[in-house]
């Protein structure tokens, strides 16, 4: 990864304007490490702008961050110079700026997905790392260019919601020792951990009220689901952006080792789904075109709720 980080390091120095990206509905690590490396870049008088496709919505969880060198699709650089690509595990995960991906003059790939098998012109992929944001933090100490605490917010945020507030096997003592670089910074914990984890809309708890309302468990498979319809988000006047954390609340029953979360979208299910370590959850979102991590992973899907359950029943029973 060192020759690969180098490479990138050289791609990104040598740039005179960046157009950074992202997959379609960004998480804390996907979006924070695209902001991290933007306003660094502009610490140093390097332009950079950030967007990402699919439906252009920062989730509610995210807005404490600094969004200002985000942009939407059509402001996005159509043929940039240099597009560095964070947190994509296959191309089909950037949504229109896919296409702009096959005019930019060189891309620069980021990511910690195990289940990223290679694109763009050069690439970073490191699967023992925690986060995208870890990676970017090493790119961003190697380019020299600063680390301030506004950088440092956006690069905490992503390791601290990849690694589930440091809970996740994937926290190792390097984790740490980055994350106290970030916290040395000026970084306060305190801001990530009530924006991203105390801070709901009411109607959130009517919602969550009725996802764990009709919360299945199957003790033989260690496997607990439910279902957020479009419904519910509509009698409780909140939008999909603000119902992150419903996998969350859903997982911590003790008897499950998998927990499946189906929203409703308006062409089909996007699942969530999170692990205790005991099964690859990664692998069976892949069955339905997705992926992700070993205890984290997410798809979506076109066929009703009874197919898409069996189908997972399934795959845990081997």
């Amino acid at each position: 990864m060192r020759e690969a980080l180098e490479s990138a390091i050289e791609a990104i120095a040598s740039a005179g304007s960046l157009a950074i990206t992202c997959h379609i509905n960004p998480d804390g690590d996907a979006l924070g490490s695209a902001l991290a490396l933007a306003h660094s870049a502009r610490l140093v008088g390097v332009e950079a702008v950030v967007s990402f496709g699919g439906e252009f919505v920062v989730p509610d969880s995210l807005v404490f961050l600094d969004l200002s060198p985000l942009v939407a699709v059509d402001a996005f650089p159509q043929e940039p110079e240099c597009l560095v690509v964070f947190d994509v595990a296959a191309p089909d995960r950037l949504g229109e700026i896919g296409t702009i991906a096959q005019h930019a003059g060189t891309v620069v790939v980021i990511d910690h997905h195990i289940s990223n098998a290679g694109f763009g012109d050069v690439r970073v992929i490191d699967p023992t790392a925690a986060a995208s944001a870890q990676l970017a933090t090493y790119l961003i100490e190697g380019l020299g260019w600063p680390i301030d605490q506004t950088v440092a917010l956006c690069l905490m945020t992503g390791l601290v919601t990849d690694t589930g507030r440091f809970q996740y096997s994937a926290t190792t003592g390097e984790v740490m020792r980055v994350a106290g670089r970030l916290l040395d910074a000026g970084v306060k914990p305190e801001i990530i951990g009530q924006h991203i984890y105390e801070s709901v809309p009411f109607g959130y708890l009517a919602v969550s009220a009725a996802v764990l309302g009709r919360a299945v468990l199957e003790v033989q498979r260690g496997l607990v689901w439910s279902t957020v319809t479009t419904a519910d988000l509509e009698a409780a006047g909140i939008t999909y952006s603000q119902t992150d954390g419903l996998i969350d609340d859903l997982r911590i029953a003790r008897e499950a080792d998998v927990a499946l979360l189906l929203r409703e979208t308006p062409d089909g299910w996007k699942g969530s789904m999170r692990s205790r370590g005991g099964t690859d959850v990664a692998a069976i979102a892949g069955l339905f075109g997705g992926g992700g991590h070993r205890n984290a992973a997410g798809f979506h899907a076109v066929s009703d709720t009874d197919e898409i359950v069996t189908r997972v029943r399934k795959a845990i029973d081997g």
